[in-house]
């Protein structure tokens, strides 16, 4: 995995601490569960080469998202707990050329980002929660198909 590890700030008032990651060797990693067919695990379950995974190293929270989308209806999609920088934060990123982290600059000042004392969780959707219940679902009842096969 290749990793940058960049600090953001919006003047004197906060601070915050990210990194930003992307799959790399992982690629060539085949399910040792699923092996019906012998594409990549990460191709296998949704994941693209142009997604990054961003972690909130203060709140020790992270979530993968897909470049050039909108950053506030990502951060309602995963529901992650964020700094007050977070989301000006995955703005300013998206905005940036990402094919190669190292290029990336290890401090960002974000001006117009608002100051908040705390961080926050956002509420997400009810209709975000069903889809991940529904994902566990299909997860379990592989984990089971697969326990009743095996002798």
């Amino acid at each position: 995995m290749k990793t940058k590890i960049i600090e953001a700030t919006n003047g004197p008032l906060n601070w915050g601490k990210f990194m930003v990651s992307r799959f790399d060797h992982e690629w060539q990693v085949a399910s040792s569960v699923d092996t019906r067919f012998k594409s990549p695990l990460l191709q296998k379950i949704g994941w693209d080469r142009s997604m990054i995974w961003v972690a909130d190293l203060q709140t020790m929270e992270a979530a993968a998202f897909s470049p050039g989308a909108v950053a506030r209806s990502d951060l309602n999609k995963h529901q992650i707990w964020v700094c007050p920088l977070f989301e000006p934060f995955l703005e300013w990123l998206y905005e940036q050329d990402l094919s190669d982290l190292s290029a990336l600059p290890d401090l960002v000042d974000l001006p117009s980002a608002p100051f908040n004392l705390r961080g926050y969780r956002r509420p997400g959707s009810a209709r975000n929660r069903r889809r991940l219940l529904r994902s566990w679902r299909r997860v379990k009842a592989l984990i089971d198909f697969r326990s009743r096969a095996e002798p």
